[in-house]
Order: C-alpha cells, then structure tokens, then sequence
C-alpha cells in the first residue's frame, strides 16, 4: 500500500509575513488565515489562496538570504501576457516572457520580496 498525499502547500520563511502578505495580494492571493500572538500586532504566519494555489509564509528565525532560496514556485494563469502587464503596472519586475519548449505558452520569472523565485506561466 502506498500513501496517497491529498494536497501539497508550499511554507516559505519570509522576513516580513505583512510584506508577503501584500505582495502576494498583487498575483491574486487573500489571506485565508493568520497568527498574531498575544501582544503583538503584526502576524507571523498566514495562509494565502488563491484559486486551487495555497501558500504559507511564516516569519523567519533568522535573516532570509535570497541567494540560499533554492526552489522555484510556478504560477500558472490563464493569460500571461495580461497577468505580466498586470503586475508591471503595480510596479514590480517580471522577466521577459519566454516560450521554452516545455511551457508553449509562456513564462516569465519573478522574485518575491525575500528572494524565492515565481516562474509565472500559462499552458
């Protein structure tokens, strides 16, 4: 017998959950939950969704060092081509869109405030 896993959700050690918490508002994520502990104001967890796409981000012991980040988060949309302009006129900075043999219908790479790279695609 094997394990069947049901889902999968990405956790990310972030240096800011407030900060993650709005830039991933701009690719389309709410927050589904939060942790606040008692005393403080800001969270230091959060779950975000978007769509059938969930994602935790929860504040980092340390500091985060984006060249350590050694995974990459695909984010598929329907039509990359508006969800780069999308994103351009929110002020951030997503790669050119490329056609790689592998993604017909684009891709396009983006960094998250800590360092973790988005490729964000359409099949």
């Amino acid at each position: 017998m094997t394990a069947l896993t049901r889902s999968l959700v990405a956790f990310a050690h972030v240096a800011s959950v407030e900060r993650s918490i709005g830039f991933y508002a701009d690719l389309g994520f709410t927050v589904k939950n939060t942790v606040v502990p008692q005393g403080q104001s800001a969270p230091v967890w959060a779950w975000l969704e978007s769509g059938r796409a969930d994602l935790m981000v929860g504040l980092a012991d340390a500091p985060v060092d984006a060249s350590q980040q050694a995974i990459l988060f695909y984010l598929y949309f329907d039509d990359i081509v508006q969800a780069r302009e999308a994103l351009v006129a929110r002020g951030h900075s997503p790669g050119a869109i490329h056609y790689p043999f592998y993604m017909p219908g684009g891709e396009c790479r983006l960094e998250d405030p800590d360092g973790y790279v988005l490729m964000l695609a359409q099949i």
